[in-house]
């Protein structure tokens, strides 16, 4: 067992009972934002943040200066900066499995190769010479080089994973599919549900499909059941299509012409059938839901081409410069998170939104579930010790104005205040007039509207003065204070988005370093994958379903019952 340092209990620091009495005092003193606004003209710019391609404007959260204070002081008492740099520098932090946690090192440029050597292994090295292999196969797919079986070009990415081998590429891929430019579409499968896998595969062209399997162990239960299905769906095609007569060889030379692997077991590529080098490594210094910037996205590469790749892994590293060297009280990303700790901890907010003003990040909110939810969804610290506070919130969110017809009602008027985050964009590729209106004005004035209406509401007497009956007045009536950060970019760019992902990976780490969590561990996946192992065989054995409990027992007995 390695040795293991006790996190800081933050609920015992001196600090944890100064912000336990400033909330106190926001509460009896009747903080308003409104009021807040009124006093302080400096609000705006005092939080007010720029990073490369992002503006931060945090004057609508339920804070002060006093509350940063208090916040950068309690980072500094449970050592927030001291374990960032261990984690940067490939200490083991991940303690229940025992590993670095260098998700960071996969965006380093090459020029720091050399610089970073952890056990034993020169990791950016490493990431360079994956990197190169992936461009160099990219780029042969993007120019028809490389050709199906039947000789035609790949014109369709079919990219078969789960979990971050695919809620990551998928959230690339729809945001930045305007810069897509080779004639190469990409599909995702991830569910083992074979609806998935039947929906997705219709429209598409054997013959001028590629299949990337996406799995580090290449034994994941619902990737490698997908890829199977894959196989057979395209070998069954080529064979209607006249382009393999279906004998072994043939089969063979179709599989190693239209599947590629990003994994590193390569014994077990090679039985499926793919040439071990068409398969692409990451490690094991590299958790699922941290990975898109790794071979996981290989499927980006191919369609968006490796120089818009190596933006993107720009705007990461740029945004991991500014975290480790900016000073906590100027740092956006660790207010940010810190921010987060205030809401959950001491105003008892467990949710929180992510509201994206711009359609091609419409996935962008189920990737943060897994990133926020699975690091920071833990009851026990990284010694093992139960922890001290609550922990984690649970994230979602919708893209405006489709959120404002749906949700927004609670977000304004509910009795459980949620903060949430705005993201929009000045710039969009599609600007369309609606008559003399611009219709990304329009839209962007809803993103503004928004945030505005729920930091400064609307009083009783604004409602009466517009003529509403008395007896009206409290339901049209907004108390206001609800609190909401605004990010605002120039364009969605490769780079950007690559920064607006490593904000929200570090402000998970902020939050996970205060509760003292391992955030890049997930035994809590683990067990349901153990039973569902163990209960299948029940559908069809006695014996098996014998062992079941009655809740399990019973609901077998309606599917046998019901089974068509």
């Amino acid at each position: 067992m390695p040795t293991i340092s006790a996190p800081v209990d933050a609920t015992a620091t001196p600090v944890w009972a100064e912000l336990k009495a400033h909330h106190d005092e926001f509460v009896n003193g009747g903080f308003t934002l409104k009021e807040a606004f009124a006093s302080d003209p400096d609000r705006v710019p005092s939080l007010t943040f720029e990073t490369s391609d992002l503006h931060f404007d945090l004057s609508k959260n339920l804070v002060d200066q006093k509350t940063l204070e208090l916040l950068c002081k309690l980072a500094r008492e449970v050592g927030l900066e001291e374990r960032r740099d261990a984690m940067f520098a490939g200490e083991h932090i991940n303690t229940t499995e025992d590993r670095a946690v260098l998700h960071t090192a996969l965006r380093r440029p090459e020029s720091e190769s050399g610089t970073l050597i952890v056990d034993g292994q020169d990791c950016v090295a490493d990431v360079h010479e994956v990197l190169e292999r992936m461009y160099d196969f990219a780029n042969r797919v993007r120019t028809g080089e490389w050709r199906g079986v039947s000789g035609k070009r790949i014109e369709h990415v079919l990219s078969i994973g789960i979990g971050g081998s695919d809620l990551g590429p998928v959230m690339v891929y729809e945001a930045l599919k305007p810069l897509a430019d080779a004639g190469i579409d990409c599909t995702y499968v991830s569910n083992i549900d074979p609806s998935d896998m039947a929906e997705k595969v219709k429209g598409l062209d054997p013959e001028t499909t590629l299949v990337i399997i996406v799995s580090k162990t290449f034994t994941t239960l619902e990737t490698l059941t997908n890829a199977r299905e894959a196989k057979a769906w395209l070998l069954k095609g080529l064979r209607d299509a006249g382009a393999i007569d279906g004998s072994a060889e043939q089969d063979a030379a179709a599989i190693r012409a239209h599947f590629v692997a990003v994994s590193t077991a390569l014994d077990l590529v090679e039985d499926f059938g793919i040439d071990p080098e068409n398969a692409f490594g990451f490690w094991s210094w590299v958790g699922g839901r941290y990975s898109v910037d790794s071979a996981v996205g290989l499927s980006l590469i191919i369609v968006l081409g490796p120089e818009r790749f190596e933006e993107f892994l720009a705007g990461f590293h740029d945004l991991d410069v500014y975290f480790c060297k900016t000073p906590l009280e100027q740092n956006v990303v660790a207010l940010m998170g810190l921010i987060n700790v205030w809401y959950v901890n001491f105003w008892g907010m467990k949710s929180h939104a992510v509201l994206p003003y711009n359609q091609y990040l419409h996935r962008f909110p189920a990737y943060l579930q897994q990133l926020t939810m699975e690091s920071n969804g833990k009851s026990v610290r990284w010694d093992g010790t139960p922890v001290t506070s609550d922990t984690g919130e649970i994230f979602w969110g919708e893209p405006g104005t489709n959120g404002q017809h749906a949700f927004y009602q609670l977000i304004h008027q509910g009795t459980q205040p949620i903060p949430a985050d705005f993201i929009a964009f000045v710039n969009t590729p599609n600007p369309t007039k609606d008559g003399d209106q611009d219709v990304h004005e329009l839209f962007l004035g809803n993103f503004l509207a928004q945030t505005k209406a729920l930091a400064f509401g609307k009083t009783a007497d604004e409602v009466r003065a517009e003529g509403t009956a008395e007896w009206m007045v409290p339901a049209r009536v907004f108390e206001g204070n609800r609190p909401t950060t605004s990010i605002f970019g120039e364009a969605l760019t490769p780079h950007a988005l690559g920064e607006l992902i490593a904000l929200y990976e570090h402000i998970t780490f902020v939050e996970g370093t205060v509760w003292g969590l391992d955030s890049y561990d997930q035994w809590g996946v683990e067990l349901g994958k153990q039973l569902a192992k163990q209960i299948t065989p029940a559908f069809h054995d006695d014996a098996a379903l014998a062992e079941q409990d009655a809740s399990t027992q019973a609901l077998i007995a309606y599917y046998r019952a019901h089974r068509k």
